[in-house]
């Protein structure tokens, strides 16, 4: 059925709606999470090499925060429960609750079953991008990672340091596992900084060139024990391609704070989902 229909345009004209209203989606205490940032401690911190990966941890009601601090550069970040590994960031969930880029007091959520919030934006620096003329926005979770199976399907040979791989030597050196065992942990990341959307003719997925300045900064709060993986993305600021050697690259930070004691009074790690999981059996 590839006719035409005479009634296409008014098939066309019909209003979208909402997937899934979030008006009572659990939101966070963004005056709690201010308050407490204004006066943290730093713990800890690790510089990620370009075309590269490191972990980090986070304990629960701590602050993290991925800072651009030489050139313009984009990163891939995974998260996962530090006390379960089967519990990891949801992009595809998050993407539906939150849309295609998040920002300041939004949220990345767990897998199933546990579908709670893992981290918050408690901080965006570049929040002032909004969406531009061509529909793109900062901080993505459509894009999935680039990945040496894509590469080589699009391209040949073998990359070996593109963000998926990266992401599994940083987990396997981690873990102290081979990269194949490694390898299904690494899973569908957040953007950081980098500027996508979709063309309004074709649908595909773009990039363009990262509006971050040395000095940006994504910053979380820690809903739960995290163990975190970021890849310096061999794409650099993603203004041509990912998956290069030409690119320009820069390093990233991942810090770590603590808020003062009492600072967080009140706030409680998110239960796991309430659902019972009898699933109707």
């Amino acid at each position: 059925m590839t006719t035409t229909p005479d009634d296409a345009e008014a098939r066309r004209a019909v209003k979208p709606v909402i997937c899934y209203p979030v008006e009572t989606l659990p939101q966070p205490d963004m005056a709690l999470l201010t308050g407490a940032r204004q006066d943290l401690r730093k713990t800890g911190e690790v510089l990620v090499q370009p075309r590269d990966a490191a972990t980090f941890t986070v304990p629960a009601g701590h602050f993290f925060r991925i800072t651009s601090v030489e050139g313009s550069q984009v990163g891939d970040l995974n998260l996962w429960n530090a006390n379960d590994l089967n519990e990891r960031f949801y992009s595809g969930k998050t993407r539906a609750l939150h849309g295609t880029h998040i920002t300041t007091g939004e949220r990345m959520w767990s897998s199933f079953p546990g579908m709670r919030p893992m981290a918050t934006i408690s901080h965006d620096t570049l929040g002032w991008y909004g969406i531009d003329a061509y529909g793109g926005s900062v901080h993505d979770v459509i894009g999935t990672r680039c990945d040496p199976y894509t590469h080589n399907l699009l391209k040949g040979g073998h990359y070996h340091h593109c963000c998926h791989s990266n992401l599994t030597r940083a987990m396997a050196a981690h873990l102290g596992v081979p990269v194949r065992e490694a390898e299904p942990l690494v899973h569908d990341v957040l953007n950081v900084f980098m500027c996508t959307g979709f063309t309004r003719d074709t649908g595909q997925y773009f990039m363009k060139a990262s509006p971050v300045r040395p000095g940006d900064y994504l910053e979380f709060f820690a809903e739960m024990d995290l163990l975190g993986a970021l890849s310096a993305c061999p794409g650099g600021d993603c203004s041509a391609e990912h998956s290069s050697d030409a690119a320009a690259c820069y390093p990233l930070l991942v810090e770590v704070f603590a808020p003062q004691d009492g600072a967080l009074d009140g706030w409680t790690p998110p239960p796991v989902n309430g659902y019972d999981r009898r699933h109707g059996a």
